[in-house]
């Protein structure tokens, strides 16, 4: 497969800049939009950072980050990511936003360029029905924090063809991610393993069956996780979680995907983890 040249990226929140970070550092010329100059200097500004404190820590080059820079440019422009190889959107999670953005992208873009949601559970097969050649649109799931995060999910809805999943194969080999191929269900692979198990962290607590501390310890410890259940959930954020769940549950309707009444209750407190500074730990607002 013919290594590609340009990328374009559909959002430079949290994800979107991590895409294109990773993407710029692969030497491949990198177009990020986002809605407004403001939340495109944020993102981009988040690179930066990234990359300087890379370079601090001594695990990033000057050299390296100066070429990584380069490779990307910003625009508020949807139009200006026409030429790119391959899209990838990593905008807000919500269908009709999507679909949205990928009708106007399959005005502004040829038939066989590829078209990628970084959506963790909606129906690619759904955002796909919203353009005139579903054929070229799949999912490609990364995972928080990119750059540092190895894996990424290709995801092939049911009308999608071979050229568009080589294509979105070769992109992910090509900025040094592993790929996990499955089909379009909501979860795909790791969400549809990983909610059952947060899920039922939070029915222990709300049980009273052992603290928060002794079930993340006992995750951590009996079985090796990097972090236990809950700190996880707080780093993913709690609302993002219950969102992905009630996904799920409306998908397939059995119980273990069924979000259990204290995650609602801590959502709609507006307890959403680490981003908001309380979740099933408190954190210290930066």
């Amino acid at each position: 497969m013919t290594a590609l040249k340009r990328v374009g990226v559909v959002g430079c929140g949290l994800m979107g800049s991590g895409i294109v970070q990773v993407s710029a550092a692969a030497g491949i010329d990198t177009i990020v939009r986002e809605v407004d100059q403001p939340t495109l200097d944020k993102g981009l500004g988040r690179i930066k950072k990234f990359l300087e404190d890379g370079v601090a820590k001594g695990k990033v080059t000057a050299e390296d980050k100066d070429k990584t820079l380069a490779h990307i440019r910003g625009t508020t422009k949807l139009e200006d990511l026409a030429p790119c190889e391959l899209i990838v959107e990593a905008a807000i999670e919500n269908i009709a936003a999507k679909r949205e953005v990928f009708g106007t992208l399959d005005k502004i873009t040829k038939p066989d360029q590829v078209l990628a949601s970084n959506t963790s559970s909606l129906s690619i097969t759904e955002i796909a029905a919203s353009t005139s050649h579903p054929e070229r649109v799949l999912g490609l799931h990364f995972f928080n924090p990119v750059p540092l995060m190895k894996l990424v999910e290709i995801i092939r809805a049911l009308p999608t063809n071979d050229a568009a999943f080589d294509r979105a194969k070769g992109y992910v080999e090509q900025i040094g991610k592993t790929a996990v191929i499955c089909k379009d269900t909501p979860g795909f692979v790791v969400n549809r393993l990983l909610v059952p198990y947060l899920l039922d962290a939070v029915r222990l607590l709300e049980s009273g069956l052992a603290t928060r501390e002794d079930i993340d310890n006992g995750m951590k410890l009996g079985c090796g996780y990097p972090m236990g259940p809950l700190t996880l959930l707080d780093f993913v954020g709690l609302d993002t979680t219950y969102y992905i769940a009630n996904i799920m549950y409306d998908e397939f309707r059995q119980p273990h995907f069924a979000p259990p009444p204290l995650l609602k209750r801590m959502v709609l407190a507006g307890y959403m983890g680490r981003k908001s500074g309380r979740g099933f730990y408190e954190y210290a607002k930066s």
